[in-house]
């Protein structure tokens, strides 16, 4: 499969919903796990970012050493194909991740917050305290930056979609139009599968996963 990947910071465009799948209807089984090759696209990108306690860390402290499923969200969106399905899907995974003992030890989630402005460690705990009760499943972090300053390079690194508008209408208005993406990353840093809304369904996602772990095992 072949990507085209760009960041887009443009003036002046009204950006609406790009895809209505819903995540969970894929329409088809996906291939079994180890059946296939997912190929390396990127290298995950570099970077500083805040953890939930706001300590400076590398982004690649949470790139790296695991497979890693990463989605870029904020946390006021109320865009229902948007940053509430990112999460709720990264919740669904990691519970049934965390039946499996062999994949829940070598998994990490991560949530990276591209509205610094708003979403500061404090706000991002507080979203993380719907997602983390059970304290089940395979770590899951919750990251933001501390400026947009710092984010920018993180978000050309991953080719993520954020539309900011002349006026600053959206932004006024608590919106940050996007495409919703999600990313599997390889315990060496490696960007291995692009998810977008049509196709961000659990089981095609664990089983990508499994994959990357079968791998590591030959």
């Amino acid at each position: 499969m072949r990507f085209v990947l760009a960041v887009v910071l443009l003036a002046g465009l009204d950006a609406g919903p790009r895809n209505s799948g819903k995540g969970d209807e894929l329409g088809f089984a996906p291939p079994a796990p180890g059946t296939y090759v997912l190929q390396r696209i990127l290298r995950a990108p570099e970077g500083a970012v805040l953890d939930m306690s706001s300590q400076p860390r590398r982004l690649s402290r949470f790139t790296s050493g695991k497979i890693t499923l990463l989605s870029l969200i904020y946390t006021s969106c109320s865009d229902g194909s948007g940053c509430p399905l990112a999460s709720h899907l990264l919740r669904q995974l990691r519970q049934r991740a965390d039946t499996d003992e062999k994949l829940r030890a070598r998994l990490r989630f991560v949530t990276l917050s591209f509205d610094p402005d708003n979403d500061t460690p404090e706000v991002m705990r507080a979203y993380a305290d719907g997602y983390l009760a059970d304290g089940k499943g395979p770590p899951w972090h919750f990251l933001t930056t501390r400026s947009r300053r710092e984010l920018v390079p993180v978000l050309r690194g991953f080719g993520q979609d954020v539309w900011v508008s002349a006026s600053g209408s959206d932004e006024k208005a608590g919106r940050l139009p996007h495409l919703l993406k999600a990313f599997l990353i390889d315990r060496n840093g490696w960007i291995r599968e692009i998810y977008t809304t049509s196709f961000f369904q659990p089981q095609m996602v664990l089983n990508d996963m499994t994959t990357l772990m079968l791998e590591e095992e030959r």
